[in-house]
């Protein structure tokens, strides 16, 4: 049996960090951490463009953008949807997941997603960094894999 997986090392790859400013303390922790795993998987960091959005409900459009551009070989969409006592939350953070799986079903385009919806702000301070991890980290990482599985792919 033939094994297909992603690899580690992304040279010469050109990457857009998208990133919600809403939140902005969350979501810039969460750039610091993709950015540092970027770069720690082999991108030079002349090759990542951070690309700042309003919000969580902008970056599916930015992401289409990128992806028409033909100047990146994948994305990392990063910000935090924190619920509230409305049902905003639900429908910021449900548009946001379908917008961009829907970009990269449409052009074939790797993106991550790296959007944290926790239910208040201790959570999210845990999910960028904290105690759970840096979430942000953890997409450039799978942005990184992506990227060479899909290269491995077209062959």
């Amino acid at each position: 049996m033939k094994v297909i997986e992603g690899g580690i090392l992304a040279k010469s790859r050109k990457i857009a960090v998208i990133q919600a400013k809403f939140n902005s303390l969350i979501s810039s922790t969460l750039v610091q951490g993709a950015v540092d795993t970027l770069k720690r998987h082999g991108v030079a960091e002349e090759d990542i463009d951070l690309i700042k959005v309003p919000g969580a409900f902008e970056i599916p459009l930015v992401l289409m953008k990128v992806a028409q551009s033909g100047r990146y070989d994948g994305a990392v969409c990063l910000g935090a949807v924190i619920r509230g006592e409305t049902p905003h939350f639900d429908f910021v953070a449900g548009e946001n997941a379908k917008g961009i799986q829907s970009v990269m079903m449409e052009f074939g385009f790797p993106a991550a997603y790296g959007v944290i919806t926790p239910n208040n702000l201790e959570q999210a301070l845990e999910r960028a960094g904290v105690k759970a991890g840096n979430k942000g980290s953890e997409a450039a990482s799978v942005l990184v894999e992506m990227l060479d599985l899909c290269e491995q792919l077209k062959s």
